[in-house]
């Protein structure tokens, strides 16, 4: 053989998922690999849709929070609030001061929870397993002081059309201090932990790179896209609740780390930053928070003849802890909204996997997929694409599609 001639790896293909140990939620994704690098990738998920939307659109508003506040584990508020402010701005609600600023405390509760709970899972993506173990105990804190204010740790149920079901009482605010105190202690360590030690600074430095312009180009959100420098946050875009009051800018790596370069090491040390962040707003909040009502209107049946007679369409925004989460309700004058479409922040970000994927080796793939924060059971939906042209599939419709396989079936 000539010493010249290079051997070249032949290419291959490696499915992952659509279940499999290193997701957390169903997902399909296929690999075109060369030796140990991936050249492409691609990715098909649609494995946890549950109709919610089409169950919403049966019921009333006051009805339809309770399902918003089930379609993500983690983001109960986030989508309650995103949906409540698109009914409030149709019916033309004004929600009390002191409410808002009770949406913006669980708002920041449910960010630092998220936050803590994707580091634990990055984590253990790269084999840490003690550190996950440490994440995990510091984000007990936040579920406990959630817990305290709604009475769940997950659905909190605490958002209502035109306000929150929930006061922030005396005996609740030393709780809450005290929480904001631990966190206050513990965020140099967990700094410490993450950010200064040598096997998580080569395994994510420079790998699961997305670049400012892919991040424009792709539409990427929340920390995804703030991690390559794209300076877009709603809470300070687009104020809502209470952030109209307070100072909060978007975070961005800052030049002591090296500035953004949209790698996997900048993705955590924007939610690291943010948890920070999150302790500064709260505190806020609870130094300036208005005296007065929590709810517009306490009684539900005037509340509902009000929401009825609605007319008109808008969208909800707040920034979710991944990013923008946006409701667009539409209201014709009935008991139930005649059009409620809901656009997850993952939705938003599923596309970045494809530039920060290709050219990585596939034991990184764990941990870039993870980098994102996906959550799938936010993303799902039922689309058909035939010729170009994309369709809803309705109920009926898949109905009888699945009774015409059954027939199919058997007759074989």
């Amino acid at each position: 053989m000539n010493g010249d001639t290079k051997k070249k790896s032949t290419p291959y293909t490696v499915p992952i998922g659509p279940v499999h140990p290193a997701l957390k939620e169903p997902v399909m994704f296929t690999f075109q690999m060369e030796g140990e690098v991936v050249r492409s990738v691609d990715f098909a998920p649609g494995n946890t849709h549950r109709g919610i939307e089409w169950m919403g659109m049966r019921r009333n508003p006051v009805q339809i929070v309770h399902l918003t506040d089930r379609i993500c584990g983690i983001c109960g508020v986030v989508h309650s609030l995103s949906f409540a402010r698109a009914v409030e701005q149709i019916a033309e609600i004004e929600v009390p001061p002191r409410a808002d600023y009770i949406r913006t405390i669980l708002h920041e509760l449910e960010r630092m929870q998220s936050h803590l709970l994707w580091a634990g899972v990055a984590a253990h993506e790269l084999g840490f397993d003690s550190l996950l173990f440490l994440a995990w105990r510091v984000r007990e804190q936040s579920m406990d002081l959630i817990e305290n204010l709604t009475g769940n740790r997950v659905n909190y149920g605490i958002v209502q059309i035109g306000g929150v079901r929930r006061d922030i009482s005396d005996e609740q605010r030393p709780i809450i201090e005290q929480g904001l105190s631990y966190y206050r202690g513990l965020l140099d360590q967990m700094k410490t932990v993450f950010l200064d030690d040598s096997t998580i600074r080569m395994r994510c430095r420079g790998h699961g790179l997305l670049s400012y312009r892919d991040a424009q180009i792709l539409c990427a959100v929340g920390p995804t896209a703030r991690a390559s420098g794209v300076a877009m946050d709603v809470r300070h875009d687009y104020p809502y609740c209470a952030y109209g009051d307070l100072n909060v800018q978007p975070v961005i790596p800052p030049q002591e780390f090296g500035g953004p370069q949209g790698d996997v090491y900048d993705r955590i040390i924007v939610r690291l930053l943010e948890i920070a962040q999150s302790i500064d707003i709260i505190q806020q909040c609870m130094d300036n928070m208005p005296a007065g009502e929590i709810l517009w209107e306490k009684k539900y049946p005037k509340l509902l003849s009000v929401l009825k007679k609605a007319q008109g369409e808008a969208i909800g925004r707040v920034e979710a802890p991944r990013g923008e989460c946006m409701h667009y309700v539409r209201m014709d004058g009935n008991d139930a909204p005649a059009t409620w479409k809901v656009k997850a922040s993952s939705y938003s970000n599923l596309m970045s996997w494809i530039p920060m994927i290709k050219g990585e080796q596939l034991a990184d793939i764990p941990i870039i997929v993870a980098s994102i924060d996906p959550c799938m059971s936010c993303t799902d939906r039922v689309t058909v694409i035939r010729e170009g042209s994309a369709a809803n599939l309705t109920k009926e419709e898949l109905t009888r599609l699945s009774r015409e396989k059954t027939r199919r079936l058997s007759q074989c």
